[in-house]
């Protein structure tokens, strides 16, 4: 097992980070289980409807919930006026929340929340990604800056992978899942099938 990122263990056995057969941080669908399970215990009850959606990668838990209706609050302004009031009422308790999951987990807590139409992310990490690119994907994104669409490469490539995951929702779905099928399958095989611990 690697440390977090960003820190040292601190006495924790931190089964949440493991590295794959290339020697990558890969989070298992047993941790995003255990994370959810934890989640589901600590939340608040009062404050979403039905469950929040939850998204771990080995970086960052992302909790996203549906707001209660509120008869005084319509339209996208009162969407809006229901979200933030929620971002400011629930800052304490997220914060210790937040602070609770760094340490259990060595993931960052990020927030967001969903009033009819209207969803609103109030933080979430920005993790840097390196990647080389040949001239042709260079030129897709220097014609997307130079149009105007981006102000940077780095934002017009964050814009391209938003357009595949908005696209492609369903088949990235179905993928998510079988790479999760063939991880569980790796854990229940022999351990000598995982390599050196």
């Amino acid at each position: 097992m690697r440390a977090p990122p960003g820190g040292a263990e601190r006495g924790r056995r931190n089964w949440t980070l493991n590295l794959d057969r290339r020697g990558r941080s890969a989070t298992t669908p047993e941790a995003r289980a255990q994370i959810a399970a934890w989640l589901a215990e600590s939340l608040d009850a009062s404050w979403f409807v039905g469950e929040p959606a939850v998204t771990v990668d080995d970086y960052e838990i992302l909790v996203v919930g549906t707001l209660p209706d509120d008869e005084g609050t319509t339209g996208a302004s009162g969407e809006r006026e229901r979200i933030e009031r929620f971002r400011e009422q629930t800052r304490e308790q997220r914060l210790r929340l937040a602070r609770a999951a760094q340490e259990r987990f060595g993931r960052k807590l990020s927030w967001g929340a969903r009033a009819g139409g209207l969803s609103v992310l109030f933080t979430s990490a920005g993790i840097p990604v390196m990647t080389r690119l040949g001239l042709p994907q260079r030129q897709v994104l220097d014609t997307l800056v130079e149009a105007g669409v981006a102000s940077s490469r780095s934002e017009a490539l964050a814009w391209c992978v938003e357009l595949v995951r908005q696209n492609e929702a369903a088949w990235i779905s179905r993928l998510r899942d079988a790479l999760d099928a063939v991880q569980r399958t790796r854990l229940d095989g022999p351990a000598s099938a995982r390599g050196p611990a």
